[in-house]
């Protein structure tokens, strides 16, 4: 351990699902009655027992805790605090099955809203607070989890989510005054949490991490002086662990100013995001008396450090701080596991790569070279030397193609013209009903994709399955009544990771789980190299589902800003470059779907938002590359080709001249949960909008009239011409006896309005 209760070589976080995925069997598992809670517990205990031992083994001076969750960190310090809504707690549940009500919602009382975390693909869950909420210190997470590590010889470092960046990432509850936020609960809250550090103290807790990631964004002076009084408060009690205070995600901005300046005793800096960051802290001279973590290790894609490069910076902190640690640049929940099980992926590549273990040994290896002690780089170095001179990562043909674009290759024809062509070819009903693309995906759907994996089933016997369960959706949307139908995407394992494996450039991994939200898990593809599409990724598998029925089924692709977003994307050349390369490649296969006669292309883009900086000033740049990829990916087509987007869980209102400027026909965005609160500020739009009114996170079905409430909410927000009918989300993780019922409702609810509509 450091000397001088130093905090020294540490990482922020680390994953919590489990190298195969335990956490997420376990959790279904007891969800669907198969295992009780004390086995749940059970395989939760064993996985914090192993990371714990794990990260002490490889050498870190300090390790963290309290970073496991059954499903959020946010929703675990609302739990924590005592801030559930009583819609949950009145439910007479046990504390865990409340706890997943509060996720997942119940038919009694909606699941909490559900967003991104900052710009990153992991989803939270969003506290409501109003004037009465009370917070108090309920239950014992953090302190149980300490003396579980205390237990096995591992002293550990509780991490919590900051108090100012809780509160900013909180909603006002429903029913609150007119004026009030929850920062208004400031005052309340920090005292909650001094009696929490209270409590830890008395434990003998040393340090204790609170992060603060809101603060990688603009902030105003208020929210600024929150920070200030929070810290001055906490960092004045006497009783208290050392606070260690980290700020990720981007450069902390003024921020910094304001935390050097409080009674804390340390500050985690992120130096990967905003490289120049380091010159910022460099030159704060209120950090004499505090120690730095230099985060130079990226938390949050898979390429190995530079290692001289990340030592010269933390070398620069030296003379700054009072002392300097070296740490990853945020957590680790948003890195796979360990390179070492990727047998499939090219040595070479592997090479190249750092999955969380190899991140904790590169920030052993360089706090050991910072503080002059013995430390071998060399390996290091020849990984940083073989990827910056490997050559075939270029194609030149696909950088040709790209030098010939002109503006005209990204722009259609004047949207009236087009929804005029688009009438008369699909003539559909008021209020058109569809779904979002994917179907439940059954057991016997899974088996089949492993059998031809493993080699047990041929591709003929395989395209024959897929056949027969596409054929199987097809049947069941007619039965329903739905008016443009989707084929289901049962030969998808994931909307990016199937259309990576189809693509030059990107390599799949086996192993590469990261956590995306609660149980639900992906396996982002690693994009290494210059991307271009070798054949038709989608063409057969729509086209078979068109020729079952006479009415329109959309093709589904998945939009550039999304590919980058959910892969690991090379960091060797600028984001807008690969996003224009990955465009090129989805455009090529919507213009096959077109003369396949697929007359309306849904190509996703959940991510827009996701991707979006923190930071305004970067807005703009953002903005011009990322419309532009989606709108070179879907121009050069029929004016009567019909355009979808759709987009889900983030926060509209920063992307609404996004939204326009992308030029889609169609965009359908999560509204359920929220209660259409993101139709504000869309009643101007002139195109196509599809609210979702079914909240496909939850396994509750929504009633005929809970849905007709929505729709009108829609009609009275959007003109009613423009509207359309849709889950908010994909079916994928549902199942059929879920699913049945609630599109039902849908579509009778849709029924029950057309006729009303002006």
């Amino acid at each position: 351990m450091a000397e001088n209760n130093r905090l020294g070589s540490t990482v922020l976080g680390y994953p919590r699902i489990g190298p195969d995925r335990e956490l997420k069997k376990a959790v279904e598992g007891y969800w669907a009655g198969r295992i009780d809670e004390a086995e749940l517990q059970k395989v939760a205990r064993g996985l914090r027992l192993d990371t714990w031992r794990a990260l002490a083994k490889a050498g870190l001076d300090t390790v963290p805790s309290n970073t496991f969750s059954f499903y959020d960190q946010v929703l675990d310090n609302t739990v924590l605090f005592g801030a559930l809504p009583r819609r949950f707690t009145d439910l007479g549940l046990s504390p865990t099955d409340t706890y997943f009500a509060a996720a997942r919602g119940v038919q009694e009382a909606p699941a909490l809203e559900m967003t991104k975390w900052f710009d990153t693909n992991y989803h939270y869950l969003v506290p409501e607070l109003g004037p009465d909420t009370e917070f108090g210190v309920s239950g014992g997470k953090p302190l149980d989890e300490y003396r579980e590590a205390r237990a096995i010889g591992v002293e550990t470092r509780p991490v919590l989510v900051g108090p100012v960046t809780y509160l900013l990432l909180a909603k006002a509850a429903e029913g609150a005054p007119g004026g009030f936020t929850p920062l208004d609960l400031l005052p309340d809250l920090v005292t909650a949490y001094a009696r929490l550090l209270g409590t830890l103290h008395d434990e003998g807790v040393r340090w204790v991490q609170l992060d603060e990631p809101a603060f990688a964004a603009d902030r105003t002076p208020g929210e600024l002086e929150a920070l200030r009084q929070a810290y001055a408060a906490l960092g004045g009690l006497e009783r208290r662990p050392k606070l260690l205070v980290a700020g990720y995600f981007g450069a902390l901005g003024d921020a910094l100013g304001v935390l050097a300046r409080s009674p804390v005793d340390g500050l985690a800096v992120d130096l990967v995001t905003e490289p120049d960051a380091v010159h910022a802290v460099a030159a704060e001279s209120a950090l004499r008396d505090k120690e730095v973590l230099a985060g130079v290790v990226d938390g949050r894609n898979v390429w190995r450090v530079d290692a001289d490069a990340a030592l010269a910076k933390a070398a620069t902190l030296l003379g700054t701080a009072g002392s300097v640690g070296v740490s990853t640049s945020c957590s680790l929940l948003h890195v796979p596991y360990d390179t070492a099980r990727e047998s499939d992926v090219d040595e070479r590549l592997r090479g190249w790569l750092a999955f969380a273990r190899q991140k904790v040994e590169e920030v052993v290896l360089l706090g050991k070279a910072l503080a002059g002690e013995p430390a071998d780089l060399s390996a290091a170095r020849a990984a940083t030397a073989d990827r910056a001179n490997a050559g075939d990562l270029r194609d030149d043909r696909v950088r040709a193609r790209l030098s010939a674009l002109k503006p005209e290759h990204s722009r259609r024809g004047d949207y009236a013209e087009r929804a005029a062509a688009q009438r008369e070819a699909l003539r559909l009903p008021p209020l058109p009903s569809t779904t979002i693309g994917s179907f439940p995906q059954t057991g016997d759907v899974r088996k089949a994709r492993a059998a031809l994996r493993a080699g047990r089933i041929d591709a003929g016997t395989y395209r024959a399955q897929m056949h027969a369960e596409i054929e199987k959706v097809v049947r069941l949307q007619e039965d329903l009544g739905l008016d443009v139908l989707v084929h289901g995407e049962p030969e998808r394992n994931d909307m990016v990771q199937y259309f990576a494996e189809q693509l030059s450039g990107f390599a799949a991994t086996e192993f590469g789980w990261v956590q995306s939200y609660g149980s639900r898990c992906v396996r982002p593809p690693i994009l290494f190299g210059d991307v271009s599409r070798p054949r038709p990724m989608t063409v057969d598998w729509a086209s078979y589902a068109q020729s079952l029925t006479a009415k329109p089924v959309k093709g589904m692709l998945t939009g550039p800003v999304t590919i980058l977003a959910w892969s690991f994307v090379r960091d060797d050349q600028p984001l807008a470059d690969t996003a224009r390369q990955v465009a090129l490649a989805i455009r090529d296969e919507v213009h096959d779907l077109e003369s396949a006669g697929i007359r309306i292309i849904q190509v996703d883009e959940p991510a827009l938002r996701e991707l979006l900086p923190l930071r305004a000033s970067a807005h703009a740049a953002y903005f011009g590359w990322a419309v532009e990829s989606f709108r070179l990916a879907t121009s050069g087509i029929a004016d009567s080709t019909q355009i979808h987007t759709h987009m889900c869980y983030s926060e509209f209102g920063d992307i609404l001249p996004a939204i326009d400027a992308i030029d889609a026909d169609v965009t359908s965005i999560e509204a359920a949960r929220s209660r259409m609160e993101v139709l504000d500020g869309l009643g101007d739009f002139e195109r196509g909008v599809g609210p979702g009114v079914y909240d496909i996170h939850s396994p509750r079905v929504p009633d005929v009239d809970e849905v007709t409430d929505l729709l009108r909410t829609a009609v009275a927000a959007v003109a009613p011409d423009r509207v359309w009918v849709n889950p908010d989300c994909g079916l994928k993780t549902r199942t059929y006896a879920e699913v049945e019922p609630a599109l039902r409702n849908l579509i009778t609810a849709a029924h029950r309005l057309r006729p009303t509509l002006p």
